[in-house]
């Protein structure tokens, strides 16, 4: 796949994602659902590495690729599905918004990898104005919304600390063995998670969250982790973060139209903001070049 066709799928599959985990929850738990989750995972990724003969490899640097990984995707799926039970799909898509300025600031310290230019540097300003004008834009805040903010953001951290670590590690493996690889690093640790704080197997199961469930062990975990470590390989960090510029947006609305999270005409500000934030900072410079002839 293009990397251009990869940037807009994993866009897709990130806007839809904040509602689908809060319907994969559902009458089950947080702490099932996101085991399932990844438990669906492993087996299609299983599956399709056998039908298309692909080895996973197994070298020093692909095992640590593997471990970064997976404790990363640990600590931001737990986190933001415990959160889910406090905040809005919207807020979690939001505060996911965050992630550019903490991954380029981490890929600046960590990788050497860009400088802050002042474009740069404006546009994520830009993009943090947005998403404080959709955070204002009328979220519902109910009870635990402190903490579960907080939850949130440490998953943010974690995602963001994460993707750089990979990058630094380097690892070339082929995208759908990556994900596998970081998959049954994490499941064990989900299983731990789920079998401690319930360990019970519902009896019933909500077909909304049976569904949910399934797109997202399908699309979210397979689909959409491998195009994002395709990504990793073949782009800066700094702007695969972008991603979540673009998809925060989208996720309000899909919460307001498909799941009735109130949203203000505030949004609209912040979608501008988001959005020019975003050029500016990907196409500043060229722009600046143009305005100096």
């Amino acid at each position: 796949m293009s990397l251009p066709a990869a940037f807009v799928t994993v866009i897709l599959i990130w806007s839809t994602t904040p509602l689908a985990i809060k319907w994969s929850a559902l009458g089950v738990g947080f702490s099932f659902a996101v085991f399932s989750r990844m438990a669906i995972g492993v087996m299609l990724c299983t599956v399709l590495l056998a039908a298309f003969r692909v080895r996973v490899p197994l070298h020093r640097k692909a095992l640590l690729a593997y471990a970064a990984g997976g404790l990363s995707m640990f600590i931001a799926m737990a986190l933001t599905y415990w959160s889910s039970q406090f905040v809005s799909s919207g807020m979690i898509a939001v505060l996911f918004g965050l992630s550019p300025l903490i991954t380029s600031l981490g890929a600046m310290l960590w990788l050497k990898e860009e400088t802050l230019t002042p474009n740069k540097l404006a546009g994520m300003l830009m993009g943090v104005l947005g998403l404080f004008l959709v955070f204002r834009g009328g979220l519902g805040l109910g009870a635990g919304s402190g903490i579960g903010l907080i939850a949130l953001f440490l998953a943010v951290v974690s995602q963001s600390l994460g993707l750089v670590w990979l990058k630094r590690i380097g690892d070339d493996s082929p995208p759908l063995a990556m994900t596998l690889g970081i998959l049954v690093v994490a499941l064990p640790l989900f299983f731990a998670g789920w079998w401690l704080i319930d360990g019970h197997v519902p009896v019933a199961v909500p077909e909304r969250a049976v569904a949910a469930t399934l797109y997202l062990g399908v699309f979210g975990s397979v689909l959409g982790f491998s195009l994002y470590y395709y990504l990793i390989k073949h782009m800066a960090a700094g702007r695969i973060a972008l991603i979540t510029l673009i998809t925060p947006v989208m996720a309000l609305l899909l919460g307001h139209g498909l799941n009735n999270e109130a949203v203000l005409p505030q949004v609209w500000l912040g979608t501008a903001s988001i959005v020019f934030g975003l050029c500016l900072h990907r196409w500043g410079e060229q722009w600046f070049r143009l305005v100096a002839r």
